[in-house]
């Protein structure tokens, strides 16, 4: 038995997942929506986290040269790239992150491109920041996976008034590891127009299946002098809840302004407890996460064998990366709304709705695979009882 079969009550734990009669109004529903696991973190972050809790004093903490080097050490052996420590700064998470930047970077008659169907904060904190949002729609090819129109995103590089680009490496929700030549393309691109890369590689350690991640900021001097790449333990060892990320920023003057948006909104430091964490899971994470990565694949695999005799008619986009599963139910030729009532109603069953990720993500559902196989097959059952 994998210590990821391992059913753990998560109810009454003020969790945003499974506080379901808060979310969908009802008690009953199996969620399968926001990217977080069901599963423990590794044994070495609970060791650590007992470690400080057992001493007693949560002062204000700042990440110092152990937490850098374990930063250091991880995209070295993780990912082939090898960064000096004096490009880290912090930030409590990569929305945060994101906001900041687009804070430090653009001004209000500047305007942001994103590629949906994407995370979706990407363009709504750029729109509350009142930026406009230009939309690179990423095209889907006949193998069923997702391409960049490079046509049309030098067209809105091109834009004297685009300022920024919003990358998603892994892209989420599709999974889709983007290709070294593609990221070089976009590099070019950003160089020719002058246009910053805000880079989201939250998923990066998450790899599936053999796929080769490449750090967009790793490819050449040029591109990482305008690039602020964003990683997190959170997503890899499931510790959102800590509220630490890494922000990598090569380009001293834009490291500056970064760090001075943070200060303008009293943000300068990472808790204590969240910093313990980073550097554990980043010292010691790697059998874990290796482990993990077998399971989300067994996973994977059992959801399309399932899906493939119960509801043929249901493409599974098979993820490169993330625990993520998107899945394109257009042949339904229902709303989105009335596919979510449907799963709720019928199903009793919590996914995101494809067209949160923008206009053309309708028709498609976002289903959150990193839980027990036990509970797996249990939204696939409520997932077949809902739509067949």
């Amino acid at each position: 038995m994998s210590r990821f079969d391992e059913v753990l009550n998560r109810k009454n734990s003020n969790s945003v997942k499974w506080d379901t009669k808060r979310i969908f109004g009802m008690d009953d529903v199996l969620p399968m929506w926001v990217a977080d696991m069901d599963f423990k973190a590794p044994d070495e972050v609970l060791d650590a986290l007992h470690s400080r809790v057992e001493h007693g004093i949560f002062g204000y903490t700042i990440p110092g040269a152990k937490t850098e080097q374990a930063i250091q050490n991880w995209l070295k052996t993780r990912h082939n790239w090898e960064i000096d420590t004096s490009i880290i700064t912090y930030s409590p998470g990569i929305v945060t992150a994101i906001s900041m930047a687009i804070q430090a970077y653009t001004g209000p008659d500047d305007k942001i491109v994103v590629q949906p169907p994407v995370y979706y904060p990407f363009f709504e904190v750029a729109k509350k920041h009142n930026r406009e949002v230009l939309y690179n729609q990423l095209l889907l090819n006949n193998n069923h996976r997702y391409d960049i129109d490079f046509e049309d995103l030098e067209a809105k590089l091109s834009d004297p008034m685009t300022k920024m680009f919003i990358l998603c490496n892994p892209h989420n929700p599709s999974g889709r590891v983007w290709r070294k030549e593609e990221l070089e393309r976009i590099g070019e691109l950003c160089i020719k127009h002058d246009v910053l890369i805000v880079s989201d590689d939250i998923h990066s350690d998450l790899l599936l299946f053999d796929s080769q991640y490449t750090p967009i900021a790793s490819i050449n001097n040029d591109i990482a002098d305008r690039t602020i790449t964003c990683i997190a333990p959170s997503k890899t060892f499931n510790l959102a809840g800590l509220q630490a990320s890494a922000i990598l920023i090569l380009n001293d003057t834009l490291k500056r302004k970064y760090n001075a948006a943070l200060q303008l909104y009293g943000l300068f430091t990472l808790n204590t407890l969240g910093t313990d964490a980073m550097e554990a899971a980043y010292t010691h994470g790697t059998k874990w996460l290796d482990e993990l990565i077998d399971y989300l694949q067994g996973n994977i695999l059992f959801i399309e064998d399932f899906l493939k005799e119960h509801l043929p008619e249901l493409k599974v986009m098979r993820p490169e990366a993330t625990y993520l599963v998107w899945l394109d139910v257009r042949y339904l030729k229902k709303t989105d709304k009335e596919i979510k009532e449907l799963l709720l109603k019928k199903g009793k069953l919590g996914l995101e709705s494809g067209s949160k990720f923008g206009e053309n993500g309708a028709g498609f559902l976002r289903m959150n695979i990193a839980c027990p196989r036990e509970l797996v097959k249990d939204g696939l059952n409520r997932l077949v009882e809902a739509l067949k």
